[in-house]
């Protein structure tokens, strides 16, 4: 951390005159975070896959900052076509966005592909997020001090890209599948850093992870973890209000900066107060990140150039 005081969602600076998008805010972390930045004056976009949930979510957050200026969107990150069709939406009401986070995700569910034939973590933890990314590029670059902010996973280090086998065809492991797609969140971000600086464009690129914390992705586990899970489950996770704070850290601190990561400062990274943390080593792996970037482009057909 670059200061010794606790950073906390106080610290966030005004952001009236900004355009937040968010995905996966109808709960979780993606909802403690829209509320904040709402809270902070920003015009959040929760992009959500059910409009309904997304409504509702929309009218939580408004009865505890009635200032809230926010906007519903439907955005399934599963399905390439939801993902342009948000895209263009998103464009033509938004032609400055300030601020992407890709939060929104899936884990640990049985093996399934989407409609547009890819592994269903892979596809909706990565590709889609690699997809509307690409998408909403030129909205990002013309907003100044315009951030993407891609939430990763402590269990990426657990995670290997495999080329050969990317939709786990020959043989699928929920949990492989899911380290897989947040070292792949982790790789984007920090490769978009880098074609970033490279091109000298002003946007920035971070990454972030919660920790251990209590959020709806629970609802794919199987049901025996479920069962042996419950009781045990508040010993070891932390609340969403304090898993988002590694994001909105890198989100909205003025002293962030393009390639960094953000998670709890606990010894295992799965709770405490939100700083800069490392890369696993797969993650920093230039000509891997380079290939999963190519990989990703042919898989949504989106040609992300920076």
């Amino acid at each position: 951390m670059r200061t010794r005081r606790r950073w906390s969602a106080a610290d966030v600076p005004d952001r009236t005159g900004t355009t937040a998008v968010v995905t996966g805010a109808s709960s979780g972390i993606g909802l403690h975070l829209a509320q904040e930045l709402a809270r902070h004056g920003a015009h959040v976009v929760l992009a959500v896959r059910d409009p309904d949930r997304g409504v509702a979510a929309a009218a939580r957050i408004q009865s505890r900052v009635p200032s809230a200026q926010l906007t519903v969107r439907r955005l399934d990150l599963s399905r390439l076509a939801s993902v342009r069709a948000g895209a263009e939406e998103l464009r033509d009401r938004f032609p400055r966005i300030h601020l992407l986070i890709n939060n929104a995700g899936v884990m640990w569910t049985d093996r399934a592909r989407t409609p547009d034939g890819h592994e269903l973590q892979f596809a909706t933890n990565h590709l889609g997020h690699f997809a509307l990314t690409g998408l909403l590029l030129d909205s990002l670059r013309a907003a100044p001090g315009a951030r993407v902010v891609t939430i990763s996973s402590y269990l990426h280090r657990l995670g290997r890209i495999d080329f050969r086998d990317l939709h786990g065809e020959r043989r699928y492991s929920r949990y492989r599948a899911y380290n897989q797609s947040k070292l792949a969140n982790l790789m984007f971000a920090l490769e978009l850093h880098h074609r970033l600086a490279e091109s000298g464009a002003e946007l920035a690129s971070l990454a972030a992870h919660p920790g251990l914390t209590a959020t709806g992705l629970g609802r794919d586990f199987p049901a025996p973890v479920r069962r042996l899970g419950s009781p045990l489950a508040p010993l070891f996770l932390q609340p969403a209000a304090a898993g988002m704070l590694p994001g909105l850290r890198a989100a909205t601190d003025p002293g962030a900066r393009g390639g960094e990561f953000y998670g709890p400062l606990g010894v295992t990274e799965t709770r405490g107060a939100p700083g800069l943390v490392r890369p696993g080593r797969a993650a920093v792996d230039p000509g891997a990140r380079r290939r999963l970037w190519e990989e990703s482009e042919h898989l949504t057909g989106v040609r992300l150039r920076p």
